[in-house]
């Protein structure tokens, strides 16, 4: 499961919010490459922050913390080999609510009904057998600080299913960006950003609703997919 542009964007995406500023700790859940850790490591260099990320395919999990080691920010990057329910059971036996995470960021396998490969490492980071979207939301909402904020990337198609599961865990939706490959076709991914709330958000918030555009009509980038990337694709 390597690169995808999705990811990318959705990562260059999240770098940009307010919150990543001010954040001291952060969880990345199905690291797999290491991608978003990655660029979060990059935007938050100023200020240390400590990021943990965790996979539970061994070797996704090898492959990003051998990323990891590579790169100069090594130091403030933790690999986890295993699954969210087990660091999340540790975690809570062991830790308290000071120590739990200002942000969590998760790119989550979401394939349920779809035809699996004979790859059974890809179907453990694709499909949701795993890790189903009930048990990620809980998990996130057990090690997420109050009024901390969930990142996560879905298919458009089921994201007000995500919506309805984040809610019941007290995850409160702030912003939806849909993502557009092109002008001509409908949206195939959306980028959203909860906020844990016990009390839920006051009634006269509304979601900020926004969009992106991957491709001009002459299939070159956008102005919108650019500025996000620019800092981290090399031919931009």
């Amino acid at each position: 499961m390597k690169v995808c542009t999705d990811a990318c964007l959705f990562g260059a995406w999240v770098a940009k919010q307010p919150s990543i500023e001010t954040a001291h700790s952060i969880l990345d859940i199905g690291t797999g490459t290491g991608l978003l850790s990655l660029i979060l490591a990059q935007v938050t260099d100023k200020n240390s922050t400590k990021i943990t990320a965790v996979e539970i395919e061994s070797q996704a999990a090898a492959e990003a913390s051998s990323n990891f080691n590579l790169s100069k920010w090594s130091e403030r990057l933790m690999l986890v080999n295993e699954s969210i329910q087990n660091y999340t059971a540790n975690f809570m036996a062991a830790a308290d609510e000071k120590n739990k995470f200002d942000i969590i960021i998760t790119n989550p396998p979401f394939y349920e009904g779809d035809l699996k490969s004979p790859d059974s490492n890809k179907n453990k980071a694709a499909h949701s057998t795993e890790l189903s979207w009930t048990s990620l939301v809980e998990n996130s909402a057990s090690l997420l600080k109050e009024e901390g904020h969930f990142f996560v990337l879905v298919p458009t198609l089921r994201a007000y299913t995500m919506q309805k599961l984040a809610e019941v865990s007290h995850l409160y939706l702030l912003e939806e960006v849909l993502v557009y490959n092109d002008a001509k076709h409908l949206p195939f991914r959306s980028f959203l950003h909860f906020q844990k709330r016990k009390q839920g958000l006051d009634k006269g918030n509304s979601v900020l609703r926004n969009k992106i555009v991957i491709k001009n009509t002459d299939n070159s980038y956008s102005p919108a997919f650019t500025e996000l990337l620019k800092d981290y694709y090399l031919h931009l």
